[in-house]
């Protein structure tokens, strides 16, 4: 029904009615499930016309909705910028990924609400990090340099720092001070203390891209569970969702965070999605070399003769 849909519509493009063909590419472009509306309003508010008087006021109230909104994200990714270049993460290691405008689009996505500026420089911040050790494990380090570095992130203490080549000592030390200052951060807004979760979260993480390290130096394609069961971890939704519950500080309590830590099915869900959707997506990264196998990998495997 929806391939049915979508040919009616791009044939009916061709009509005389400019405006209105316009609306329908954008849609079917963009469409609503697909796409954020803060992404979306300048198009809406180029395609819409309107006639009566109450209409084009709250067109015009729109307009200065979408101005005000993309002068505070102008504010932010300036200061995303000016955080990333300052910490030197980019200088330093020349193999990692160094693009900051998308590692903010994350939190513009899922805290899209004007009054939310701080929550998404400051979830910036991890997710940068995601990124750059995603990389230290994909691409440059080696099994016996990433067994070092995974110790170190579930221990978190100087002596099983001390081993490591010194890009991991960077890495983890920017590591360190982040989870520190999001840690201060919370607990002087929320009087609550993140940091044991943070930094299990960040252990979880970093085990999780172990184990797809050890798959891919030995050439083991796993079993779709097993993929996915790992791959709900490595999609880095957990690390995500965990500092941004604390940063946004509704409903911190001793109850709600054992269960934010025990990655509940509300984030394994989410986690799965993101899991699938990104195996099953044609994008590669321009920048990234590394290879991870993916589910359609290990499905074909179990299933031969099966094709995309």
């Amino acid at each position: 029904m929806g391939n049915f849909s979508r040919q009616l519509l791009n044939a009916w493009n061709t009509n005389d009615d400019q405006s209105q063909a316009r609306i329908v590419r954008n849609t079917l472009g963009h469409p609503h499930h697909k796409s954020l509306a803060r992404f979306m309003a300048k198009s809406f508010l180029s395609d819409f016309q309107g006639t009566e008087g109450w209409i084009n006021v709250f067109k015009e109230l729109a307009k200065m909705d979408f101005n005000l909104v993309k002068s505070i994200h102008q504010k932010e990714i300036r200061q995303v910028s000016k955080w990333w270049k300052d910490l030197g993460l980019a200088k330093e290691l020349k193999f990692a990924r160094n693009q900051p405008l998308k590692w903010y689009m994350w939190p513009l996505a899922v805290l899209p609400h004007p009054s939310l500026s701080e929550q998404r420089i400051e979830l910036t911040k991890p997710i940068s990090l995601v990124y750059i050790i995603d990389d230290i494990f994909d691409v440059h380090g080696t099994i016996d340099e990433l067994n070092l570095f995974t110790e170190a992130v579930n221990r978190w203490e100087y002596e099983a720092v001390e081993p490591l080549p010194d890009y991991m000592k960077t890495c983890f030390n920017a590591l360190n001070g982040i989870t520190n200052e999001i840690s201060s951060k919370v607990y002087k807004d929320y009087g609550w203390n993140p940091i044991d979760s943070l930094r299990k979260s960040w252990a979880i993480l970093c085990n999780a891209f172990l184990v797809e390290a050890r798959w891919f130096s030995v050439g083991h394609l796993p079993k779709t569970d097993e993929y996915l069961k790992n791959g709900i971890i490595s999609s880095r939704v957990h690390v995500v969702l965990v500092h941004m519950f604390f940063l946004l500080g509704h409903g911190i309590t001793k109850r709600n965070v054992d269960i934010v830590d025990d990655f509940p099915g509300i984030i394994s869900s989410v986690a799965t999605i993101l899991c699938l959707w990104d195996d099953l997506g044609s994008a590669q990264d321009e920048n990234k070399e590394g290879h991870d196998g993916s589910f359609l990998d290990c499905y074909m495997k179990e299933n031969p003769g099966t094709s995309m």
